[in-house]
């Protein structure tokens, strides 16, 4: 006999599942990118995502935002040159040096290369994320692959490329190391508790199938594509039939199981950054390929280029913004050295004092800041960057209260003149004022808080609390005599309860 109250139930159950599907309906619709930043990578896709697709949860998102500050580590057959700008270099190439390039993988020896090393070093630098390049545009791939590539270019001969038929996997374990370095990075980031990034170009410049995208070095007689190649490689490009369908549905098939393959074969994959873009016509094939990739990790974060708002964030490069984080999350991505791959010179390493000021300014503005370092062949990184890097790691020890489990201070509040930003706890209790130049005098004054009366101000990495006076909407404080700090960290408990103020 059927329970009288069946029929509430079923209703009620109905009702529930009914807001659940508004509420996550009423989300989907602000997740979208500033404008200038869609229009800028892949165009041809539609603004609006088709309605079956869903981004990563809103918990996946606030761990993203949590995360702060990360390392971006590019990795190729590039770091076995002196110095370059990853694989663009290549673009930049005489013919004989590219097809030294497409061969040096038969050099490919890191012999240096720790992934606990590097984890540690990691974790004594203060990063909390990782991202490696699994793949970058020149197609040599830093794991296991199963795919094959069946077409490559040849430059042998100056100015007479050739397209010639092959059936490799181009990776590391065609070379003398035969390790995977993409298992090793993520089983060791996972032991010392770091979200891992995954790297991958949809770009392939090995693979011929993959013509005419992301200025690849083979071009069509039908690309629009064949100025920019010109312009970067400053000679007249030789230029190839269109790709046939069967060389369409190699790529496309090739990208997509390269993808399955690091989102099923890895563990739990937290960011996937995809770069470059292809083109308005295989759009909808790669479109589909996301939607599969949301089935094998549904709470990856996955970087807006290439598929528009299908993404989850984006990445300003070498700039911080000069807004607010917007409806979706942002993270700076700024080398380090000159490049984010190996830089040989010390001297060209930015300094612990610019990463401090960069990643300050992007958290008090809601984002997170990744710096962007190499390893050479061998697979060690420069010493001065590790120098920096630990110098930094040392000034979050002291002052990482005000970085982490963090929230902004909305509208102008993120900030009081050049030199000083805030940030809040989550509670809303305390107002972090973050000086990032030591103040003319021992007399500071801030307009923007108020401290709660009789509450204790102190200035981190110093016991005593400070002296301070409430005035005519002015909060003065007297500071000890300050060192040279990275940047001087104040604690301020502020009559506020709400992170907004």
């Amino acid at each position: 006999m059927q329970s009288p109250h069946a029929p509430l139930l079923v209703t009620a159950l109905l009702a529930a599942s009914l807001t659940a599907s508004a509420a996550s309906a009423d989300r989907e619709s602000t997740l979208r990118l500033p404008e200038s930043v869609r229009q800028g990578n892949a165009s041809y896709v539609e603004e609006v995502p088709q309605s079956d697709y869903r981004h990563a949860s809103a918990a996946a998102h606030q761990e993203f935002r949590n995360m702060k500050y990360g390392v971006r580590i590019h990795w190729g057959l590039y770091s076995l040159l002196p110095h370059a700008r990853e694989s663009w270099t290549f673009l930049e190439q005489s013919d004989e040096e590219r097809q030294k390039w497409l061969e040096s993988h038969q050099h490919w020896n890191p012999t240096k290369f720790d992934a606990n090393g590097w984890m540690e070093f990691f974790q004594r630098a203060g990063f909390q994320c990782f991202a490696i390049t699994t793949k970058h545009h020149e197609g040599f791939s830093l794991w296991d692959t199963k795919t094959r590539v069946k077409q490559r270019p040849n430059f042998s001969i100056p100015g007479k490329p050739f397209i010639e038929d092959c059936d490799v996997a181009y990776s590391v374990m065609e070379t003398p190391f035969k390790r995977d370095i993409i298992r090793e990075l993520t089983d060791a980031g996972r032991r010392h508790g770091l979200k891992i990034n995954l790297y991958f170009s949809h770009s392939d410049w090995y693979d011929v199938s993959f013509r005419p995208y992301g200025r690849h070095p083979i071009q069509n007689v039908s690309s629009k594509s064949v100025k920019s190649l010109e312009e970067r490689q400053k000679r007249p490009a030789v230029l190839f039939p269109d790709p046939t369908p069967d060389e369409i549905t190699h790529m496309m098939a090739r990208h997509r199981e390269q993808l399955h393959e690091l989102l099923t074969q890895y563990g739990k994959i937290d960011m996937l950054c995809l770069d470059i873009q292809l083109g308005g016509e295989v759009w909808p094939q790669l479109r589909e390929t996301i939607k599969l990739v949301r089935q094998w990790q549904p709470d990856v974060m996955i970087r807006n280029r290439g598929i528009g708002n299908y993404g989850d964030y984006y990445t300003p490069e070498r700039t911080v913004p000069s807004e607010q984080a917007t409806g979706l999350p942002w993270m700076v991505i700024y080398p380090l050295g000159r490049n984010f791959s190996w830089e040989g010179d010390a001297a060209q390493h930015k300094g612990a004092k610019w990463v401090v000021d960069n990643l300050v300014d992007s958290v008090a503005k809601g984002g997170n800041f990744m710096v962007g370092i190499g390893p050479n062949g061998a697979g060690e990184f420069h010493p001065e960057a590790i120098r920096q890097l630990e110098e930094v790691g040392a000034w979050l020890k002291v002052n990482g209260e005000a970085i982490w489990d963090t929230d902004i201070r909305r509208g102008d509040l993120w900030k009081e003149g050049e030199h000083v930003r805030f940030t809040t706890s989550r509670d809303g209790r305390h107002v972090y004022a973050i000086l990032l130049r030591k103040p003319d005098s021992a007399s500071f004054q801030l307009t923007s808080v108020a401290a709660k009366p009789g509450s204790k101000i102190t200035l981190f990495g110093r016991a005593e609390p400070l002296e301070w006076r409430n005035e005519k909407g002015v909060l003065t404080l007297e500071l000890p005599a300050l060192d040279d700090a990275l940047a001087h960290v104040l604690r301020i408990e502020t009559q506020s309860q709400s992170p907004s103020e």
